[in-house]
């Protein structure tokens, strides 16, 4: 949505959003002190924010308090076996210029790719911690930034040595602010660890730097598939009714315990994925 369509959606409310109405809004939906707190976010939903994604980042933070831990995605996908691309395709016969040519990941200058603005600012931010991780990183900031970003596994980098599985470790929480399931990267975490016939594993690759050189490394991944991940969310917030609702800014936003939609997610993909 342009920004003239935010204005619009918005000129009807008696003031724009500001960082202490989205902080009166986080706290009335669950935001607590001291939550480790993984945010997937669309800015344009939440209407038109003083300050946009500063403002949102702002936000966050002052409620999580120093105490706390932000999360965002910052993944770049990007940076992968081109073979795989699909939005785009490119020409078969780029492929290995791509492998050969495309430059390494580095966590301070690599962007993410079609994350949205909030998480791209925030990894920008003094103190955030980057995991290194060429398609699949995390940024995080405050108490837990450090445990959750290191380490990143090349392999399965949403599996078990992925900042997933240290925010599932550490008991956090989930905020979809202005998005749904669909966009909720912790249930890739429940794809790989629930046992069922359709997993497939994959050879990925991406440019990286081994001893200071640039090399293209090919590693084993999962083959990620998120078509049912609206249902499964659907299905977690009725059986378990521990998804909280509420408006932040204008956005639609869901909160809800990491843990335990995992756990969820792992039993419903072994019942209904064959």
């Amino acid at each position: 949505m342009n920004e003239h369509r935010v204005v619009e959606a918005t000129q009807h409310q008696p003031s724009p959003v500001t960082v202490d109405s989205l902080k009166r809004d986080l706290v009335a939906l669950g935001v607590k002190p001291g939550m480790v707190l993984l945010v997937h976010s669309s800015p344009s939903s939440m209407g038109w924010v003083c300050g946009k994604s500063v403002a949102v980042i702002e936000a966050l933070e002052s409620v999580l308090t120093p105490h706390g831990t932000l999360v965002m995605p910052t993944h770049s996908g990007e940076l992968s076996e081109p073979s795989y691309w699909q939005h785009p395709p490119i020409p078969e016969a780029w492929w290995q210029t791509v492998r050969d040519t495309m430059p390494a990941f580095q966590s301070d200058l690599t962007p993410t790719r079609e994350m949205g603005l909030i998480p791209e600012t925030f990894r920008k931010q003094h103190g955030v911690k980057r995991s290194n991780h060429p398609q699949g990183s995390f940024a995080a900031r405050g108490k837990h930034a450090k445990q959750i970003t290191e380490n990143h596994s090349l392999e399965y980098g949403l599996g078990a040595g992925s900042p997933l599985a240290r925010i599932y470790e550490l008991r956090g929480h989930v905020l979809l602010l202005g998005v749904g399931h669909g966009n909720n990267t912790s249930l890739h975490l429940a794809e790989h660890r629930a046992t069922h016939k359709s997993k497939k594993v994959i050879e990925q690759g991406a440019p990286i730097f081994v001893n200071g050189g640039r090399v293209w490394q090919t590693f084993e991944d999962l083959e990620g598939d998120s078509e049912d991940f609206e249902t499964i969310g659907k299905a977690f917030a009725d059986e378990t009714g521990l998804e909280q609702i509420g408006k932040v800014g204008l956005a639609r936003a869901r909160l809800f315990p990491q843990h335990d939609i995992v756990n969820f997610a792992v039993c419903w993909m072994e019942q209904n994925r064959s």
